[in-house]
């Protein structure tokens, strides 16, 4: 584990950006981050605003990790990625797509709050058409759906041709139930696990009770790029790197993750730059030709300027950072 620096260290070298997005995520339209400059290189911490300190602390660690510590060696130079489809109508999801150069998979938001499951028909099958018969098309609920919820929402989704659906239900427990009704029911269709294993106090606990087909793995909420490879390691299932809404600093730590793992089956969630009007590096990691390249580029100081946030909410964030900094003194 990667010591960590004291605070005053931390906050001279925090950069604060503000960066619009394309289209509204997660209900907003600026993605803010903080950004540390340490002896290892970037590193990026930016937990949503409504996580406290014990939760986004994690994703601080995996910043201190990035830019105090060391990452694993690679073991592939590229990282395939699928295109994401925020819950956006039909009728814009093939202006979505076109942002992605040669993604073979794309992963459509469902359940969305104040949505129909026609809703979610219809976009998932405005990316099938769009993508065509021999791509991967894989659906994330973000744990919205109820058991039985999600076991009728995957039956009118699965004849497009699903390759997953990720965090359909909340808790560990109802993925497993869910797992259960699909098979009594003849619906072939494999479950992945994103919140129940980057938000759960054991991750491991999805594979031992046999909740989940794929493991979804994140590095910033699991505390960095090595903790993150031993989650995925022990687990022993299939899998999927992803992102949060994150810079190409934040992405670059994805990469090193993806690229370091002994297999990865499946095409990675980590194409969601493209998701925002901008960026703190010149040469952005953004998908060519349907992958990524592993590589760690540094921010450049226009554009850390140019986006910079306004004053208050540098102060927030400083806050924020304070807190989390005492909150990973006192867990050691």
């Amino acid at each position: 584990m990667t010591a960590t620096p004291p605070l005053d260290e931390l906050l001279a070298t925090m950069h604060v950006v503000s960066i619009p997005m394309q289209v509204r995520f997660r209900g907003v339209m600026h993605r803010e981050i903080a950004l540390f400059s340490g002896p290892s290189g970037w590193g990026e911490f930016s937990p949503f605003q409504e996580y406290a300190a014990p939760e986004a602390a994690r994703w601080l660690g995996a910043a201190i990790d990035a830019a105090w510590g060391s990452w694993p060696v690679a073991v592939r130079s590229s990282v395939p990625v699928n295109a994401t489809v925020p819950a956006v109508e039909a009728s814009e999801v093939a202006d979505v797509l076109a942002r992605y150069d040669g993604c073979r998979t794309a992963k459509v938001k469902v359940a969305e709050s104040g949505q129909s499951l026609s809703d979610d028909v219809s976009r998932v099958a405005a990316a099938r058409d769009v993508m065509g018969a021999g791509a991967f098309v894989r659906v994330d609920a973000n744990g919205g759906w109820s058991v039985d919820d999600a076991g009728s929402a995957i039956a009118a989704l699965a004849p497009y041709g699903l390759e997953y659906v990720e965090q359909p239900c909340a808790t560990v427990e109802e993925l497993v139930d869910l797992r259960k009704l699909l098979a009594r029911n003849g619906i072939d269709v494999r479950i992945a696990a994103d919140e129940s294993i980057r938000k759960a106090e054991d991750p491991l606990r999805v594979a031992r009770l046999g909740a989940a087909d794929v493991a979804v793995v994140k590095v910033a909420p699991l505390g960095g790029v090595a903790a993150a490879l031993r989650i995925a390691t022990d687990a022993g299932l299939p899998t999927v790197v992803s992102s949060a809404i994150d810079s190409s600093v934040g992405i670059a730590a994805g990469v090193a993750l993806a690229a370091a793992l002994p297999e990865l089956p499946h095409a990675c969630g980590l194409g969601t730059l493209e998701l925002m009007a901008g960026d703190v590096v010149r040469n952005s990691l953004v998908p060519q030709d349907g992958s990524l390249a592993v590589r760690r580029p540094a921010p450049d100081s226009d554009l850390l300027e140019r986006h910079r946030a306004p004053d208050g909410r540098q102060q927030w964030w400083r806050d924020r950072v304070t807190a989390c900094h005492r909150h990973l003194a006192s867990v050691g």
